[in-house]
């Protein structure tokens, strides 16, 4: 938790919140199932480098005690180690977190808490996984690590696709929002700026609130900005690293413009795949906060007869042909059989983290009542192992 973040964010968990926990609480496990498995020591290790107090004050878990009660399920139920390490610098923070850890200890954890920035422990938490699966959870209420810390990391010292590395970490857009105010600004603070070039992995960002109609505050010219701003460090990120790299918005309600992107970073299809499945799983939970929120008077603000929610039946009406009509040109430029998670971007296309797995099913089954593949996409337990094959091959 950084300095920016008072002691009423414990009290409750926000909605923001909400959905990057769940997206935590339904990955989590699926990553260290996939690697732990085959991990030599059936081991992953785990980095939560902003963890704050670990549990909120109305005793929901937040993402320390996420990832904590993944590693006891995985120990008694499949005999994995997820071996978590948490940083805080807040010493009150620190020390509530130390607790909650201590819980989990008890009941045969291996967890750590530390106290201090994630910067200190990272280089010692990359060498515990020497061999080993590991994910890093990098979730500050501010700037997060300079890119090039994070190269280092991914693309030097682990730059193979085995053992697993993982990144999800929170990109403030709202940072960007106010460091945009002081390109142009005679007033500008040149440390705070410098400080994001690093963040940044270099001075390319300011050019994107240089022109004058941003520095007018221009509400659409400065929105498009800082859009840019995040879609190409996600660009610079995956080209720095080799890494497929993901950039999904989270905003405080569907109106509002995103107050941060959480970069997912992985070299892994399945990794991939599943992300999406899992976003898309998460906004379905951050949607039903919301309308609980709704009922229950919280949001006196905000009336749910503005913006309503979108009909998942609705949408995956739509989804099935676009999906469908993805593999066809899919199947076309490549000419044999295809298994679906090696083609995770391409299938999904536009509708990436907005449908679960089983639309893509779906669409294989649509595709094949037009005669288009032999393949049904039944009888195949995991969807993303599907193989779809051309018209005229056998299925």
């Amino acid at each position: 938790m950084s300095s920016g973040t008072d002691s009423g964010y414990w009290a409750d968990k926000a909605l923001p919140s909400v959905f990057k926990h769940e997206l935590l609480r339904r990955y989590l496990p699926q990553f260290g199932g996939m690697t732990g498995t085959q991990s030599r020591n059936r081991r992953v290790v785990y980095l939560d480098g902003y963890a704050g107090e670990g549990r909120y004050e109305n005793g929901e878990p937040a993402s320390a005690e996420i990832a904590l009660r993944v590693a006891s399920h995985h120990r008694s139920q499949h005999g994995l180690n997820l071996e978590c390490f948490f940083t805080e610098r807040q010493a009150k923070s620190h020390a509530r977190l130390s607790e909650v850890v201590e819980a989990y200890r008890a009941r045969g954890v291996r967890a750590f808490a530390h106290h201090g920035e994630v910067d200190g422990v990272l280089d010692d938490v990359v060498a515990r996984a020497v061999g080993e699966p590991l994910f890093l959870f990098l979730d500050p209420c501010g700037l997060s690590l300079p890119q090039d810390r994070l190269v280092e990391v991914l693309a030097r010292r682990r730059p193979d696709r085995w053992p697993a590395t993982e990144l999800l970490m929170n990109f403030s857009m709202m940072a960007v929002w106010r460091l945009g105010g002081h390109v142009r600004s005679p007033n500008g603070n040149e440390r705070s700026l410098r400080r994001f070039d690093e963040v940044c992995g270099g001075a390319w960002w300011r050019e994107y609130f240089a022109d004058a109609s941003v520095a007018r505050r221009s509400q659409g010219a400065a929105e498009d900005a800082i859009e840019a701003v995040a879609a190409e460090y996600a660009v610079r990120l995956a080209r720095r690293t080799g890494m497929s790299v993901q950039s999904v918005p989270v905003t405080h309600r569907p109106d509002r413009r995103p107050v941060y992107r959480l970069v997912f970073a992985t070299r892994s299809p399945y990794g991939l795949w599943v992300f999406g499945d899992t976003v898309a799983r998460a906004r379905d939970a951050w949607w039903k906060t919301l309308e609980v929120r709704e009922e229950e008077g919280e949001m006196a603000l905000f009336s749910m007869a503005s913006v309503q929610r979108p009909d998942p039946t609705v949408v995956e009406a739509r989804a099935i042909p676009v999906i469908a009509g993805n593999l066809e040109r899919l199947l076309a430029r490549v000419r044999r059989p295809v298994k679906l998670v090696d083609h995770t971007l391409e299938v999904f296309g536009s509708f990436y983290g907005q449908v679960t797995e089983p639309v893509v099913r779906k669409a294989v089954r649509l595709l094949h009542q037009q005669g288009k593949t032999p393949s049904t996409g039944v009888g195949v337990r995991r969807i993303r192992e599907i193989t779809v094959a051309p018209g005229r091959l056998a299925a």
